[in-house]
């Protein structure tokens, strides 16, 4: 009962982190490895309940998310393979590669996140193709993985802060899914901690955009550059 409500306070924690400045994963894969989970187990765990984060934050997010329809139904095929993508190559090959370019991913992005580009090329294949990347990272390694795609969001779309991250919140769905389904057949999930990680990630999730839109967008913006240049840090460092 203590590790289901210590998991359910980590779920709603890394559901709001998440949904508001993309960085679920930097406090829900520690809580799992704090609770003795070995480090593959304790990934593909969060990836499963990950899931359900994004549910919560694509409810949440239905204001923002009016009108994106056709774009959202463009992208998510995009990120659903490279989601795909990623968990076979983190069920076939060992994590080492990733770790070591990480940090650079994630250095990068927060960069163009603090002086994003003039959005340019929605519909061109340089963009799609950053996306499909940055959804393989999603699938495979994942941390600050919301960072990376909202940097490729911002550089491809003219919205506001706050719709490209409803955006982003949506699309992350897409690629968790696709690898959350994958672990779920070949991958060694603790079941008994998805439960109750997923229903405070649901919660968390839902929450979150409520304090997005109160925001404004550079302040937005800013928090998500910081926070991402913090994980890459933290990752460079470790």
């Amino acid at each position: 009962m203590v590790e289901a409500l210590g998991l359910l306070a980590a779920g709603i924690l890394a559901g709001l982190v998440g949904s508001v400045v993309s960085l679920a994963s930097i406090v829900s894969y520690p809580a799992l490895l704090a609770f003795g989970l070995p480090p593959v187990t304790a990934n593909v765990t969060n990836t499963v309940s990950l899931v359900f984060s994004g549910v919560g934050a694509v409810i949440g997010s239905r204001p923002e998310l009016a009108g994106q329809g056709r774009r959202l139904l463009r992208l998510s095929w995009l990120t659903a393979l490279g989601g795909a993508a990623g968990a076979v190559l983190l069920l076939l090959t060992p994590a080492a590669a990733f770790e070591r370019i990480a940090p650079w991913l994630i250095f990068g992005a927060s960069l163009v996140i603090l002086r994003p580009p003039r959005p340019r090329y929605e519909h061109g294949p340089i963009m799609k193709a950053g996306l499909f990347a940055v959804a393989v990272y999603v699938g495979y390694f994942g941390a600050a993985g919301g960072v990376l795609v909202f940097a490729v969001l911002a550089a491809m779309v003219e919205a506001a802060p706050a719709r490209i991250n409803a955006l982003k919140n949506a699309l992350s769905v897409c690629a968790n899914l696709v690898a959350a389904a994958l672990f779920a057949v070949f991958g060694p999930v603790d079941w008994t901690a998805v439960p109750p990680l997923a229903l405070g990630f649901l919660a968390g999730g839902w929450l979150g955009p409520a304090i997005a839109r109160r925001l404004r967008g550079d302040v937005l913006r800013y928090a998500i550059a910081g926070c991402g240049m913090a994980v890459a840090l933290k990752l460079a460092l470790s």
